[in-house]
């Protein structure tokens, strides 16, 4: 097992190598608009997840994904290059779900204030159901 410092470090290396091979070395007229945002190793760096996500529709995000995974070797042989480590780890890309989960938060939001709003309005002329002080009130004074 790695030190989680190291494998940390070597997680944040492979994304900087990863994204500029992406940027500068890929010509596949499939790859979209990338942006790596995550890349997570095992404790004993044999493998890397690498998140991703793509600017665009569904359509461009798995063009990208079908480009990144025939350029898997490619990148794979960089990513060896650019670290200092005895092995080179195995390459795995995920879309990240980030961007859509943030959208479907962000509809939540936007319709629980829309609903706070409705509410307000609604509470803003009413009056109350009973008497203005509900609390029973004895007629006579206790003398205790």
């Amino acid at each position: 097992m790695a030190d989680p410092t190291r494998a940390r470090k070597i997680a944040d290396q492979i994304k900087v190598i990863v994204a500029s091979t992406i940027e500068r070395r890929l010509k596949d007229p499939r790859l979209g608009f990338v942006t790596v945002t995550d890349v997570r190793v095992t404790g004993d760096l044999q493998h890397a997840d690498i998140f991703y996500t793509v600017y665009g529709d569904d359509q461009d995000l798995i063009g990208t994904g079908k480009a990144l995974e025939s350029a898997k070797g490619f990148i794979r042989s960089e990513v060896g290059k650019g670290l200092t480590i005895r092995l080179t780890p195995s390459l795995e890309f995920i879309a990240d779900a980030v961007p859509e989960a943030a959208a479907r938060l962000d509809g939540l939001l936007a319709q629980a204030a829309a609903d706070d709003a409705r509410v307000a309005g609604l509470a803003k002329d009413a009056q109350h159901a009973g008497e203005a002080d509900p609390y029973k009130k004895s007629e006579t004074p206790d003398d205790e």
